[in-house]
């Protein structure tokens, strides 16, 4: 059996990518279809289709039919979670960056 840090690094692959990680975004609050997906990211069918047939092989999203479209939502809350926690991380670094950039700034127009 595959140990949990390979299967870890493997659906951490999934979240290596900016459009995926914008349709991960976008179904965070409800269903989607395909359409209204590609219409949001700006995404062709073909490569639409490509990411979420990623996101359906790791289990990160489900689709149910109704009528004759698919609507996908996120499996399981604790993706959105997941993501929301690293953006904050994100932000956390990116301000902090930014109080060094600042104090440097500072410095450097005192020794002028």
């Amino acid at each position: 059996m595959e140990s949990i840090l390979k299967l870890q690094a493997d659906i951490c692959k999934v979240f290596a990518n900016d459009k995926r990680l914008e349709i991960i975004n976008l179904l965070k609050d409800k269903e989607m279809t395909n359409r209204e997906l590609m219409q949001m990211t700006g995404l062709s069918k073909v490569t639409m289709t490509q990411h979420m047939n990623v996101l359906k092989s790791k289990g990160v999203i489900v689709a149910r039919r109704e009528g004759v479209q698919l609507l996908f939502r996120i499996a399981n809350p604790k993706i959105i979670q997941a993501c929301s926690l690293m953006r904050e991380v994100l932000v956390e670094q990116l301000q902090e960056k930014e109080k060094v950039v600042s104090r440097l700034v500072k410095a450097s127009n005192k020794k002028l």
